[in-house]
Protein backbone atom coordinates (compact mmCIF):
# COMPACT_ATOMS: atom_id res chain seq x y z
CA UNK A 1 0.00 0.00 0.00
CA UNK A 2 1.09 3.50 -0.50
CA UNK A 3 2.28 5.79 2.38
CA UNK A 4 1.47 8.85 0.44
CA UNK A 5 -0.83 9.76 -2.33
CA UNK A 6 -1.00 13.47 -4.56
CA UNK A 7 -4.11 14.45 -5.76
CA UNK A 8 -4.55 16.18 -9.03
CA UNK A 9 -7.15 17.82 -8.60
CA UNK A 10 -9.35 20.04 -6.42
CA UNK A 11 -13.26 20.74 -5.30
CA UNK A 12 -15.48 17.59 -4.13
CA UNK A 13 -13.48 14.96 -6.09
CA UNK A 14 -10.13 16.09 -4.20
CA UNK A 15 -12.16 16.45 -0.61
CA UNK A 16 -14.01 12.49 -1.79
CA UNK A 17 -10.50 11.13 -2.62
CA UNK A 18 -8.51 12.54 0.54
CA UNK A 19 -11.03 10.88 2.99
CA UNK A 20 -10.73 7.86 0.99
CA UNK A 21 -7.19 7.51 1.78
CA UNK A 22 -7.81 8.65 5.72
CA UNK A 23 -9.59 5.39 5.96
CA UNK A 24 -7.05 3.56 4.25
CA UNK A 25 -4.40 5.18 6.31
CA UNK A 26 -2.71 6.80 3.43
CA UNK A 27 -1.06 10.56 4.07
CA UNK A 28 -2.29 12.59 1.24
CA UNK A 29 -0.90 15.92 -0.75
CA UNK A 30 -3.25 18.55 -2.24
CA UNK A 31 -2.52 20.93 -4.77
CA UNK A 32 -4.06 23.71 -5.51
CA UNK A 33 -3.90 27.17 -7.54
CA UNK A 34 -3.42 30.42 -6.61
CA UNK A 35 -7.53 30.96 -6.71
CA UNK A 36 -7.80 28.06 -5.07
CA UNK A 37 -5.55 29.26 -1.64
CA UNK A 38 -8.52 28.81 0.92
CA UNK A 39 -10.32 25.92 -0.91
CA UNK A 40 -11.09 22.83 1.61
CA UNK A 41 -9.03 20.41 -0.32
CA UNK A 42 -6.08 22.60 0.27
CA UNK A 43 -6.98 22.58 4.17
CA UNK A 44 -7.89 19.36 4.96
CA UNK A 45 -5.03 17.20 3.18
CA UNK A 46 -1.60 16.47 4.97
CA UNK A 47 0.29 18.61 2.67
CA UNK A 48 -0.84 21.17 0.15
CA UNK A 49 1.23 22.66 -2.48
CA UNK A 50 0.67 25.49 -4.97
CA UNK A 51 1.29 24.77 -8.26
CA UNK A 52 0.33 27.86 -10.14
CA UNK A 53 -1.83 30.70 -11.20
CA UNK A 54 -5.52 30.29 -11.17
CA UNK A 55 -6.00 29.42 -15.41
CA UNK A 56 -6.09 25.86 -15.60
CA UNK A 57 -2.86 25.25 -18.02
CA UNK A 58 -0.82 27.07 -15.56
CA UNK A 59 -2.27 24.96 -12.77
CA UNK A 60 -4.23 21.66 -12.82
CA UNK A 61 -3.26 21.17 -16.16
CA UNK A 62 0.57 21.90 -15.58
CA UNK A 63 2.23 18.33 -16.10
CA UNK A 64 5.82 19.54 -14.74
CA UNK A 65 4.41 20.80 -11.66
CA UNK A 66 2.25 18.18 -10.65
CA UNK A 67 5.40 15.88 -11.12
CA UNK A 68 7.72 18.49 -9.21
CA UNK A 69 4.96 18.19 -6.37
CA UNK A 70 5.25 14.56 -5.86
CA UNK A 71 9.37 14.86 -6.42
CA UNK A 72 9.37 17.41 -3.13
CA UNK A 73 6.89 15.54 -0.83
CA UNK A 74 7.87 11.72 -1.50
CA UNK A 75 4.07 10.94 -2.99
CA UNK A 76 4.38 7.59 -4.52
CA UNK A 77 1.10 7.68 -6.46
CA UNK A 78 -0.91 10.50 -8.04
CA UNK A 79 -4.46 10.34 -8.00
CA UNK A 80 -6.56 12.38 -11.03
CA UNK A 81 -9.94 12.41 -9.85
CA UNK A 82 -12.24 12.87 -12.93
CA UNK A 83 -11.87 16.29 -15.56
CA UNK A 84 -8.65 17.92 -15.92
CA UNK A 85 -5.80 15.21 -16.21
CA UNK A 86 -7.70 11.91 -15.42
CA UNK A 87 -8.01 10.91 -19.28
CA UNK A 88 -4.61 12.51 -20.49
CA UNK A 89 -2.45 9.09 -21.29
CA UNK A 90 0.07 11.24 -21.77
CA UNK A 91 -0.14 12.43 -18.28
CA UNK A 92 0.11 8.77 -17.43
CA UNK A 93 2.92 7.75 -19.08
CA UNK A 94 4.64 10.51 -17.25
CA UNK A 95 4.46 9.48 -13.63
CA UNK A 96 5.41 5.81 -14.18
CA UNK A 97 8.60 7.51 -15.84
CA UNK A 98 8.98 9.10 -12.82
CA UNK A 99 8.37 6.40 -10.68
CA UNK A 100 5.00 7.66 -9.51
CA UNK A 101 1.97 5.18 -9.72
CA UNK A 102 -1.24 6.45 -11.74
CA UNK A 103 -4.36 5.68 -10.06
CA UNK A 104 -6.22 4.72 -13.25
CA UNK A 105 -6.04 2.78 -16.07
CA UNK A 106 -3.11 1.67 -18.41
CA UNK A 107 -2.29 4.61 -20.44
CA UNK A 108 -2.41 2.68 -24.04
CA UNK A 109 -6.01 1.87 -22.99
CA UNK A 110 -6.92 5.58 -22.05
CA UNK A 111 -5.57 5.90 -25.87
CA UNK A 112 -7.39 3.31 -27.21
CA UNK A 113 -11.02 4.46 -25.82
CA UNK A 114 -10.38 7.55 -25.95
CA UNK A 115 -10.68 7.69 -29.88
CA UNK A 116 -13.76 7.04 -30.09
CA UNK A 117 -13.74 5.85 -33.88
CA UNK A 118 -10.90 3.26 -32.48
CA UNK A 119 -13.05 2.41 -29.28
CA UNK A 120 -16.05 1.71 -30.94
CA UNK A 121 -14.13 -0.75 -34.03
CA UNK A 122 -12.48 -2.60 -30.71
CA UNK A 123 -15.93 -3.04 -29.20
CA UNK A 124 -17.28 -4.62 -32.52
CA UNK A 125 -14.72 -7.18 -32.92
CA UNK A 126 -15.47 -8.05 -29.10
CA UNK A 127 -18.82 -8.44 -29.30
CA UNK A 128 -20.10 -5.30 -27.90
CA UNK A 129 -23.28 -4.28 -29.36
CA UNK A 130 -22.16 -0.81 -31.09
CA UNK A 131 -24.44 1.95 -33.03
CA UNK A 132 -24.27 1.75 -36.85
CA UNK A 133 -22.14 4.29 -38.34
CA UNK A 134 -18.56 4.61 -39.84
CA UNK A 135 -15.91 2.10 -39.08
CA UNK A 136 -13.59 4.86 -38.49
CA UNK A 137 -12.35 7.96 -39.07
CA UNK A 138 -14.64 9.96 -42.08
CA UNK A 139 -11.85 11.66 -44.30
CA UNK A 140 -14.09 13.61 -46.46
CA UNK A 141 -18.00 15.14 -47.28
CA UNK A 142 -18.17 12.33 -50.10
CA UNK A 143 -17.37 9.36 -47.49
CA UNK A 144 -19.96 11.03 -44.73
CA UNK A 145 -22.64 11.06 -47.16
CA UNK A 146 -22.40 7.64 -48.92
CA UNK A 147 -22.12 6.25 -44.64
CA UNK A 148 -25.42 8.51 -44.16
CA UNK A 149 -26.80 7.27 -47.33
CA UNK A 150 -26.33 3.31 -46.47
CA UNK A 151 -27.14 3.58 -42.39
CA UNK A 152 -29.87 6.33 -42.96
CA UNK A 153 -30.73 9.43 -41.35
CA UNK A 154 -30.70 11.05 -38.97
CA UNK A 155 -27.18 11.09 -37.73
CA UNK A 156 -24.63 12.13 -35.41
CA UNK A 157 -21.03 13.81 -36.57
CA UNK A 158 -19.22 13.64 -33.61
CA UNK A 159 -15.14 14.48 -32.62
CA UNK A 160 -13.39 11.29 -32.47
CA UNK A 161 -11.00 12.67 -29.26
CA UNK A 162 -14.31 14.53 -27.84
CA UNK A 163 -15.96 14.44 -24.62
CA UNK A 164 -18.32 16.88 -22.82
CA UNK A 165 -20.70 17.05 -25.34
CA UNK A 166 -18.18 18.93 -27.76
CA UNK A 167 -18.12 18.36 -30.89
CA UNK A 168 -21.49 17.06 -31.62
CA UNK A 169 -23.48 17.49 -34.63
CA UNK A 170 -27.14 15.96 -35.11
CA UNK A 171 -27.80 15.84 -38.61
CA UNK A 172 -31.71 15.04 -40.23
CA UNK A 173 -30.92 15.25 -44.36
CA UNK A 174 -27.93 15.15 -46.54
CA UNK A 175 -28.06 19.42 -47.30
CA UNK A 176 -27.35 19.60 -43.45
CA UNK A 177 -24.45 17.34 -43.50
CA UNK A 178 -21.39 19.71 -45.07
CA UNK A 179 -21.87 22.42 -42.50
CA UNK A 180 -22.23 19.99 -39.59
CA UNK A 181 -18.91 18.16 -40.34
CA UNK A 182 -17.51 21.49 -40.76
CA UNK A 183 -18.64 23.03 -37.49
CA UNK A 184 -17.59 19.59 -35.73
CA UNK A 185 -14.42 19.26 -37.13
CA UNK A 186 -13.66 23.04 -36.26
CA UNK A 187 -14.96 22.77 -32.97
CA UNK A 188 -12.82 19.22 -32.51
CA UNK A 189 -9.94 20.84 -33.30
CA UNK A 190 -10.47 23.58 -31.06
CA UNK A 191 -10.88 21.85 -27.80
CA UNK A 192 -9.46 18.62 -28.31
CA UNK A 193 -6.65 19.57 -31.00
CA UNK A 194 -8.06 16.92 -32.93
CA UNK A 195 -10.57 17.74 -36.20
CA UNK A 196 -10.84 14.08 -36.88
CA UNK A 197 -14.89 13.16 -36.39
CA UNK A 198 -16.90 9.81 -37.39
CA UNK A 199 -20.90 9.09 -38.41
CA UNK A 200 -23.11 7.24 -36.04
CA UNK A 201 -26.79 6.29 -36.50
CA UNK A 202 -29.23 8.58 -34.27
CA UNK A 203 -31.34 6.75 -32.04
CA UNK A 204 -34.73 7.96 -31.61
CA UNK A 205 -35.67 8.93 -28.11
CA UNK A 206 -33.19 6.03 -25.89
CA UNK A 207 -32.16 6.51 -22.26
CA UNK A 208 -28.40 6.63 -21.57
CA UNK A 209 -27.60 4.26 -19.29
CA UNK A 210 -24.05 3.63 -17.97
CA UNK A 211 -22.47 0.19 -16.20
CA UNK A 212 -19.66 0.86 -13.49
CA UNK A 213 -17.06 -1.94 -14.14
CA UNK A 214 -14.16 -2.40 -11.21
CA UNK A 215 -10.58 -4.28 -13.05
CA UNK A 216 -7.63 -5.35 -10.92
CA UNK A 217 -4.11 -6.25 -12.39
CA UNK A 218 -4.89 -10.13 -12.02
CA UNK A 219 -7.46 -10.08 -14.46
CA UNK A 220 -10.58 -9.97 -12.65
CA UNK A 221 -13.42 -7.50 -14.03
CA UNK A 222 -16.99 -7.09 -12.50
CA UNK A 223 -19.54 -5.09 -13.32
CA UNK A 224 -21.50 -2.84 -10.38
CA UNK A 225 -24.71 -2.59 -11.99
CA UNK A 226 -25.94 0.43 -14.03
CA UNK A 227 -27.15 3.77 -13.60
CA UNK A 228 -28.87 6.15 -15.80
CA UNK A 229 -28.27 9.17 -17.17
CA UNK A 230 -30.92 10.10 -19.28
CA UNK A 231 -31.42 13.46 -17.48
CA UNK A 232 -29.39 16.14 -19.61
CA UNK A 233 -29.15 18.97 -21.11
CA UNK A 234 -26.81 20.01 -23.53
CA UNK A 235 -25.21 16.64 -23.56
CA UNK A 236 -24.35 17.42 -19.72
CA UNK A 237 -25.85 15.49 -16.90
CA UNK A 238 -28.11 17.17 -14.49
CA UNK A 239 -29.70 14.19 -12.83
CA UNK A 240 -28.37 10.46 -12.12
CA UNK A 241 -29.76 6.93 -10.51
CA UNK A 242 -29.32 3.80 -9.79
CA UNK A 243 -30.48 1.39 -10.56
CA UNK A 244 -31.86 1.97 -14.09
CA UNK A 245 -35.97 2.01 -13.49
CA UNK A 246 -36.99 0.51 -16.94
CA UNK A 247 -34.37 -2.27 -16.15
CA UNK A 248 -35.09 -6.02 -16.50
CA UNK A 249 -32.43 -8.83 -14.21
CA UNK A 250 -32.21 -9.92 -18.01
CA UNK A 251 -31.10 -7.22 -19.44
CA UNK A 252 -28.93 -5.68 -16.20
CA UNK A 253 -27.11 -8.89 -17.03
CA UNK A 254 -27.17 -8.74 -20.89
CA UNK A 255 -25.62 -5.37 -20.29
CA UNK A 256 -23.35 -6.17 -17.68
CA UNK A 257 -21.75 -9.29 -19.78
CA UNK A 258 -21.13 -6.85 -22.50
CA UNK A 259 -19.26 -4.01 -20.27
CA UNK A 260 -17.33 -6.66 -18.94
CA UNK A 261 -15.98 -7.83 -22.88
CA UNK A 262 -15.50 -4.19 -23.18
CA UNK A 263 -13.01 -3.74 -19.99
CA UNK A 264 -11.12 -6.95 -21.20
CA UNK A 265 -10.89 -5.87 -24.41
CA UNK A 266 -9.08 -2.73 -24.08
CA UNK A 267 -6.42 -4.74 -20.98
CA UNK A 268 -8.41 -2.56 -18.88
CA UNK A 269 -7.47 -1.81 -15.13
CA UNK A 270 -9.30 0.41 -12.17
CA UNK A 271 -12.69 1.82 -12.37
CA UNK A 272 -14.15 2.41 -15.22
CA UNK A 273 -17.59 3.12 -16.86
CA UNK A 274 -18.90 2.06 -20.07
CA UNK A 275 -21.96 4.05 -21.65
CA UNK A 276 -24.73 2.77 -23.89
CA UNK A 277 -27.48 4.34 -25.42
CA UNK A 278 -30.91 2.29 -24.27
CA UNK A 279 -33.84 1.53 -26.69
CA UNK A 280 -36.35 -0.52 -25.25
CA UNK A 281 -34.49 -3.94 -24.93
CA UNK A 282 -31.60 -3.06 -27.15
CA UNK A 283 -28.41 -1.57 -26.18
CA UNK A 284 -25.68 -0.02 -28.21
CA UNK A 285 -21.90 0.96 -26.77
CA UNK A 286 -21.89 4.76 -26.73
CA UNK A 287 -18.05 5.58 -25.58
CA UNK A 288 -15.98 4.25 -21.94
CA UNK A 289 -15.13 7.02 -19.64
CA UNK A 290 -11.07 5.68 -18.41
CA UNK A 291 -11.58 7.55 -14.85
CA UNK A 292 -13.91 7.64 -11.59
CA UNK A 293 -17.14 9.59 -12.62
CA UNK A 294 -19.26 12.58 -10.83
CA UNK A 295 -21.91 10.31 -10.07
CA UNK A 296 -20.37 7.57 -9.01
CA UNK A 297 -21.98 7.91 -5.32
CA UNK A 298 -25.42 6.54 -6.51
CA UNK A 299 -23.10 2.78 -7.03
CA UNK A 300 -21.53 2.87 -4.19
CA UNK A 301 -24.84 3.94 -2.12
CA UNK A 302 -26.70 0.30 -3.82
CA UNK A 303 -23.67 -1.62 -3.42
CA UNK A 304 -21.95 -0.96 -0.27
CA UNK A 305 -18.70 -0.72 -2.38
CA UNK A 306 -16.27 2.25 -1.78
CA UNK A 307 -15.00 2.91 -5.64
CA UNK A 308 -12.24 5.13 -4.45
CA UNK A 309 -10.88 2.84 -2.18
CA UNK A 310 -10.91 -0.02 -4.41
CA UNK A 311 -9.43 2.57 -7.55
CA UNK A 312 -6.15 3.15 -4.68
CA UNK A 313 -5.83 -0.54 -3.73
CA UNK A 314 -6.21 -1.91 -7.55
CA UNK A 315 -3.22 0.54 -8.20
CA UNK A 316 -1.27 -0.92 -5.18
CA UNK A 317 -1.47 -4.36 -6.95
CA UNK A 318 -3.95 -5.91 -4.09
CA UNK A 319 -6.00 -8.50 -5.68
CA UNK A 320 -10.21 -7.65 -5.48
CA UNK A 321 -11.93 -9.08 -2.98
CA UNK A 322 -15.09 -9.03 -5.10
CA UNK A 323 -17.15 -11.65 -7.33
CA UNK A 324 -19.64 -11.43 -9.75
CA UNK A 325 -22.25 -13.21 -7.70
CA UNK A 326 -21.28 -11.45 -4.67
CA UNK A 327 -22.33 -7.49 -6.09
CA UNK A 328 -26.07 -7.16 -5.69
CA UNK A 329 -28.12 -3.86 -5.74
CA UNK A 330 -30.32 -2.85 -2.98
CA UNK A 331 -32.53 0.41 -2.86
CA UNK A 332 -32.34 3.31 -5.07
CA UNK A 333 -30.26 6.17 -4.96
CA UNK A 334 -30.47 9.64 -6.85
CA UNK A 335 -28.13 12.45 -7.25
CA UNK A 336 -28.27 16.08 -8.42
CA UNK A 337 -25.66 17.99 -9.21
CA UNK A 338 -26.20 21.47 -7.19
CA UNK A 339 -24.17 24.29 -9.31
CA UNK A 340 -23.72 28.39 -8.83
CA UNK A 341 -26.23 29.08 -12.21
CA UNK A 342 -29.04 30.98 -13.18
CA UNK A 343 -31.13 28.02 -15.07
CA UNK A 344 -34.25 30.55 -16.19
CA UNK A 345 -30.93 32.85 -17.99
CA UNK A 346 -29.79 30.14 -20.01
CA UNK A 347 -28.13 28.38 -16.97
CA UNK A 348 -25.56 31.60 -16.76
CA UNK A 349 -22.85 30.83 -14.29
CA UNK A 350 -22.79 32.59 -10.85
CA UNK A 351 -19.71 32.86 -9.09
CA UNK A 352 -19.21 35.04 -5.86
CA UNK A 353 -19.24 34.72 -2.27
CA UNK A 354 -21.43 32.11 -0.58
CA UNK A 355 -23.09 34.21 1.98
CA UNK A 356 -25.52 32.04 3.87
CA UNK A 357 -25.18 28.00 3.77
CA UNK A 358 -27.37 24.46 5.12
CA UNK A 359 -27.06 21.25 3.85
CA UNK A 360 -29.29 19.23 4.73
CA UNK A 361 -28.80 15.71 6.37
CA UNK A 362 -30.31 12.46 7.86
CA UNK A 363 -30.74 9.21 7.00
CA UNK A 364 -29.99 8.40 3.50
CA UNK A 365 -28.65 11.56 2.58
CA UNK A 366 -25.36 12.09 1.38
CA UNK A 367 -23.32 15.58 0.30
CA UNK A 368 -20.31 15.80 -1.50
CA UNK A 369 -19.18 18.91 -1.39
CA UNK A 370 -15.89 21.31 -1.05
CA UNK A 371 -18.03 24.66 -0.50
CA UNK A 372 -18.85 26.44 2.96
CA UNK A 373 -20.19 29.23 3.96
CA UNK A 374 -17.41 32.29 3.01
CA UNK A 375 -16.25 30.26 0.16
CA UNK A 376 -16.04 32.45 -3.05
CA UNK A 377 -16.94 30.22 -6.26
CA UNK A 378 -13.95 31.06 -8.93
CA UNK A 379 -15.34 31.95 -12.91
CA UNK A 380 -11.99 29.91 -13.57
CA UNK A 381 -13.33 26.21 -12.80
CA UNK A 382 -16.80 24.34 -13.04
CA UNK A 383 -19.58 25.65 -11.26
CA UNK A 384 -20.37 22.96 -9.49
CA UNK A 385 -21.20 23.49 -5.57
CA UNK A 386 -22.25 19.85 -4.35
CA UNK A 387 -23.58 16.18 -5.53
CA UNK A 388 -26.97 15.79 -3.44
CA UNK A 389 -27.67 11.99 -3.45
CA UNK A 390 -30.12 10.32 -1.35
CA UNK A 391 -30.90 6.59 -0.50
CA UNK A 392 -34.11 4.84 0.20
CA UNK A 393 -35.76 1.59 -0.11
CA UNK A 394 -37.86 1.97 -3.46
CA UNK A 395 -37.40 4.60 -6.16
CA UNK A 396 -41.27 5.83 -4.82
CA UNK A 397 -39.26 7.17 -1.56
CA UNK A 398 -35.57 8.53 -2.93
CA UNK A 399 -37.74 10.83 -4.68
CA UNK A 400 -39.57 12.13 -1.75
CA UNK A 401 -36.71 12.36 0.05
CA UNK A 402 -34.88 14.11 -2.39
CA UNK A 403 -37.58 16.53 -2.21
CA UNK A 404 -37.25 17.46 1.09
CA UNK A 405 -33.39 17.26 0.95
CA UNK A 406 -33.25 19.55 -1.79
CA UNK A 407 -36.28 22.35 -0.25
CA UNK A 408 -33.82 22.19 2.87
CA UNK A 409 -30.68 23.08 0.75
CA UNK A 410 -30.03 27.02 1.29
CA UNK A 411 -27.48 29.14 -0.50
CA UNK A 412 -27.09 32.41 -0.62
CA UNK A 413 -25.02 35.00 -2.53
CA UNK A 414 -24.88 33.18 -5.75
CA UNK A 415 -27.79 31.93 -7.86
CA UNK A 416 -27.78 28.12 -7.90
CA UNK A 417 -30.20 25.51 -9.95
CA UNK A 418 -31.98 24.24 -6.72
CA UNK A 419 -35.45 25.14 -7.98
CA UNK A 420 -34.71 23.42 -11.16
CA UNK A 421 -33.52 20.43 -9.96
CA UNK A 422 -37.06 20.72 -7.81
CA UNK A 423 -39.10 21.17 -10.50
CA UNK A 424 -37.81 18.29 -12.21
CA UNK A 425 -38.04 15.81 -9.52
CA UNK A 426 -41.58 17.06 -8.91
CA UNK A 427 -42.25 16.45 -12.93
CA UNK A 428 -44.77 13.98 -13.65
CA UNK A 429 -42.92 11.94 -16.45
CA UNK A 430 -39.69 11.91 -14.00
CA UNK A 431 -41.53 10.80 -11.40
CA UNK A 432 -43.38 8.22 -13.71
CA UNK A 433 -39.43 7.16 -15.52
CA UNK A 434 -41.07 8.03 -18.82
CA UNK A 435 -38.23 10.05 -20.08
CA UNK A 436 -35.38 9.66 -21.92
CA UNK A 437 -32.21 11.26 -23.34
CA UNK A 438 -33.69 14.08 -25.01
CA UNK A 439 -36.39 15.07 -22.53
CA UNK A 440 -34.99 18.21 -21.06
CA UNK A 441 -35.15 19.50 -24.70
CA UNK A 442 -38.55 19.31 -25.52
CA UNK A 443 -39.60 20.10 -21.92
CA UNK A 444 -40.25 23.72 -20.20
CA UNK A 445 -38.79 22.74 -17.39
CA UNK A 446 -35.49 24.43 -18.30
CA UNK A 447 -37.03 27.87 -19.42
CA UNK A 448 -39.63 29.09 -16.34
CA UNK A 449 -40.10 28.25 -13.01
CA UNK A 450 -43.53 26.34 -12.03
Amino acid sequence: MFDKILIANRGEIAVRIIRACRELGVRTVAVFSEADRGALHAQIADEAICIGPAATKDSYLNVKAILAACELTGAQAVHPGFGFLSENAAFARNCERCGVTFIGPLAESIDLMGDKAQAKKTMKDAGVPVVPGSEGVVKSIEEGKQIAADIGYPIMVKASAGGGGRGIRLVNSENELEAAMTAAQQEALNFFGNDEVYIEKFIVNPRHVEIQILADTHGNVVHLGERDCSMQRRNQKVLEESPCPVMTEELRAKMGDAAIKAAKACNYRNAGTIEFLLSGNDFYFMEMNTRIQVEHPVTELVTGIDLVKHQILIAAGEKMNLCQEDIKLSGHAIECRINAENPYFNFRPSPGKITALHMPGGPGVRIDSAVYQGYVISPHYDSMIAKLIVYAPTRTEAIKKMKWALAEFLVEGVDTNIDFQLNLLRDENFENATYDIGYLSRTQIMKQPK
